[in-house]
């Protein structure tokens, strides 16, 4: 059976529970953000629509009847509460992932409160657009995993991807969506050095302008949680970049 597993993709396949491809809208009214994520989205297998603005996303959700919109608060014909309003009376099981460029907690709490199920801020990282839909479509029950997560090890750092854990030495060390992201790219490439550039592109992926400090500043967070009273795996290559190193024994 055709499990539609993009190529290269590192992560096990998300399906429908029928082993369909799963169906996403993505709604942005800036068309070159709005074909990032679809191919972000394309790249899990699945089957991805896009539309930019609200009338639009209405007429598009009726046609395709998708398992989950990404969903950007601020539309040029109307905002994103009243787009899900009219979701909801398409599909009334599907999952809203909100975007904004907006980060207060009134914002987050009227998302959640007009029926989204999560909320991410502008910039974000692709990966994490990806994890939190993977999340709530396995959570609401409307997605199947084709086989176990993958695990990666360096030394005694462990990482289950599918089920975002990180231990190390069998201690478990909690991580933010970004920490997680970022630890993720150097366990994936461990004894490599990567370019603050590299981090910046594979992590964050979009609009962060080549502002390097960011990187240096979460690298930082990842020293003291997975570093912290143990011996270094987290390397500064001056003028290289960074690099992760299972501990020589």
């Amino acid at each position: 059976m055709n499990t539609h597993r993009p190529r290269g993709s590192g992560r096990p396949a998300l399906t429908r529970t029928d082993g369909t491809p799963l169906r996403v809208l993505v709604v942005d009214d800036d068309p070159d953000l709005a074909e990032v994520l679809s191919g972000a989205l394309r790249y899990e297998g699945w089957e991805v629509r896009t539309a930019g603005d609200g009338l639009s996303a209405v007429a598009e959700a009726r046609r395709l009847l998708p398992d989950a919109v990404v969903l950007d608060i601020m539309l040029p014909d109307t905002d994103g509460f009243a787009v899900l309003r009219s979701l909801h009376a398409v599909r009334s099981d599907v999952c809203v992932l909100f975007l904004t460029a907006r980060d207060a907690v009134e914002d987050r709490i009227a998302g959640i409160t007009a029926g989204g199920d999560d909320y991410v801020t502008k910039p974000f990282s692709l990966e994490e657009v990806v994890a939190r839909l993977r999340g709530l479509l396995r959570r609401a029950g409307m997605a199947r995993q084709t086989e176990d997560g993958p695990r990666l090890v360096v030394g005694d750092l462990v990482m289950e991807e599918e089920a975002r854990e990180v231990t190390r030495g069998g201690e478990l060390i909690e991580l933010s969506p970004t920490e997680f992201e970022l630890l993720r790219l150097l366990m994936r490439n461990p004894r490599r050095v990567l370019s603050k550039g590299l981090i910046l592109d594979r992590v964050w992926s979009y609009d962060f302008g080549g502002r390097a400090h960011v990187v240096e500043l979460y690298i930082s967070y990842l020293r003291k949680k997975v570093d912290a009273g143990r011996p270094p795996m987290i390397h500064t290559v001056r003028g290289a970049g960074y690099v992760l190193k299972p501990v020589v024994r």
